[in-house]
């Protein structure tokens, strides 16, 4: 169930390009690109730094770093003097982080990833993308979850 704003199926497009090769960050970022105004390239340029958890470091998910970017362009703040801005928007981060964690229990890649069995090593080089990849890791299970909870966030925010 993914048709919040504007009819596109943002979980399904975030899946279909992480398959295409794009990490976790830049599959959830460019998915959005409709929303941002920002184009392909240049998303996937944005969020290229923070796949496998910032830099493969196995920090925060990518996912969860794509959907504050998001947020911080459609529903940031700007002014460094609009504290009640700025803590509305932290909130808002928050509000993801917690659905996600409703969902995942955690927010850490490496967490996730050892919860799924996988050797989670830091800065190790990325693994060839094959169909085995993509069974035996979440990535593309969080990667369409972090869409989704984007999607209904910004919905409930439009309404």
């Amino acid at each position: 169930m993914n048709d919040k704003t504007g009819g596109i199926d943002r979980a399904a497009r975030a899946d279909e390009l992480f398959r295409q090769g794009y990490n976790c960050a830049q599959a959830v970022f460019c998915a959005f690109s409709d929303i941002t105004g920002i184009g392909l390239d240049a998303s996937a340029r944005m969020a290229s730094s923070f796949g496998g958890g910032l830099g493969r470091l196995r920090e925060v998910c990518g996912t969860v770093s794509a959907a504050a970017l998001v947020l911080g362009i459609v529903k940031g703040y700007d002014s460094p003097a609009d504290r009640d801005a700025k803590k509305r928007h932290y909130a808002l981060v928050r509000e993801f982080a917690d659905r996600f964690k409703a969902k995942e229990s955690t927010i850490n890649c490496r967490e996730l990833l050892t919860r799924a069995g996988l050797v989670a090593e830091e800065g190790s080089d990325p693994e060839q993308r094959t169909e085995e990849f993509y069974k035996k890791r979440p990535c593309p299970r969080l990667v369409y979850e972090a869409a989704e909870i984007l999607d209904e966030m910004l919905a409930e925010a439009a309404r």
